[in-house]
């Protein structure tokens, strides 16, 4: 994946047993199978990696906002994990079989506001400021005036808004904060929607979209492919295909061809693919992240200074260092916070190496005190 797609994107089970078709949790896109065999694209749920769910009601001035959790683990610190934009708490799920093995912890995987199955009175409004009230509402509402130590953990956009929630002391017991693959880069998103244009509009299934995000390498991760996708699109009826745009048929991306005969042929075949369209209930994006371009600017520009400046431990995890800005340099160089590089990966890097990232955020836990390892969990210390 190139430096550009990188900015772009924007039961119980102590353990998790291997999923048909999944070859593990490191395995990515490119699996070894045996002659003849396929790739297994069917959905996953969430209770094969989180313990339970629950839906958060916040009290606001338009009345009540409803956020959706996962939660797992029952000791320890907690473990608050940001989606990035377009994706959802589920994008967590094999981290956090992965996390909940290394090191004695809580996990609190959120689904931001206007993503996933949280609710809201006013969808519309993704500035940082509302979205880092919101994080620090919801632990208000789960655990009153006396919440347990707290680590924020967020990757792309849920990065950007970890550091306006910390900057903002909206989180009264905060530990420490983990950015994933976030940084500044304002001159990389002036070409975000150029991405996000090239990006299919519907699926015919779920298992074309998961399909779909693994052979585009959005998600280099089949095991977590299958559980997170779910999150990221809904199912919808009526869903039209504007003449020309791209749709999935068959975990195919193929183009629409342009009716040669006339307005009259090219009405008759919109309204035959609106029948088709709603016969076959497609699926689409949960959310359309074009339409949230006036509010990136203020989820990233100055972000680097404003990690820099939050008085807690402080952890960067990067797929690459070809992003990495002069303030967050100089930061490192200077010992302000600690950052590990994680080669192999693509813009999701805890979904790509969900064990890597682990060991990453349990080395740093177990590092600062703030857990204690399980499971005869070794630190791995990076070299930078």
């Amino acid at each position: 994946m190139s430096a550009l797609e990188k900015s772009m994107h924007l039961g119980r089970l102590p353990s998790r047993p291997p999923l048909p078709g999944s070859g593990g949790s490191q395995s990515g896109a490119k699996m070894r199978m045996g002659p003849g065999r396929k790739r297994d694209f069917s959905p996953v749920p969430w209770s094969q990696y989180f313990e339970s769910m629950e839906d958060v009601e916040v009290e606001n001035e338009t009345g009540k906002d409803t956020f959706r959790v996962y939660k797992s683990g029952s000791e320890g610190p907690v473990l608050l994990l940001l989606h990035g934009g377009g994706h959802s708490a589920l994008s967590w799920a094999v981290f956090t079989a992965a996390i909940i093995s290394r090191v004695q912890c809580r996990i609190v995987a959120l689904d931001l506001r206007s993503h996933g199955e949280t609710k809201v009175k006013n969808p519309e409004d993704l500035s940082a400021e509302t979205m880092a009230k919101d994080v620090g509402n919801v632990v208000e509402a789960m655990y009153g005036d006396l919440p347990p130590p707290i680590m924020l953990i967020g990757h792309s956009m849920g990065g950007a808004i970890a550091v306006h929630t910390a900057s903002s002391n909206l989180v009264p017991s905060l530990l420490g904060l983990c950015m994933i693959d976030v940084v500044e880069a304002m001159d990389a998103l002036n070409s975000m929607q150029n991405f996000l244009r090239g990006r299919p509009k519907t699926f015919k299934s779920l298992e074309n979209a998961i399909e779909w995000s693994v052979k585009s390498g959005q998600i280099r991760n089949l095991e977590s492919a299958r559980v997170s996708m779910v999150g990221q699109v809904k199912q919808c009826e009526g869903i039209t295909s504007p003449e020309g745009s791209k749709s999935i048929v068959e975990g195919i991306i193929e183009e629409e061809e342009e009716d040669e005969e006339g307005s009259e042929s090219i009405s008759k075949r919109k309204k035959e693919d609106d029948m088709e369209t709603k016969k076959d209930h497609p699926y689409t994006w949960r959310i359309e992240l074009a339409k949230t371009e006036k509010y990136w600017d203020g989820w990233f520009r100055g972000l680097s200074n404003l990690f820099l400046s939050c008085p807690i431990p402080k952890l960067l995890l990067l797929a690459g260092v070809d992003r990495l800005d002069k303030d967050l340099t100089i930061g490192q160089m200077q010992g302000k916070f600690q950052m590990q590089v994680l080669p192999q990966c693509g813009h999701a890097v805890h979904e790509d190496a969900p064990d890597k990232v682990a060991e990453a955020v349990a080395t740093f836990l177990i590092r600062h005190r703030f857990a204690e390892p399980i499971g005869g969990f070794q630190c791995v210390f990076p070299g930078c």
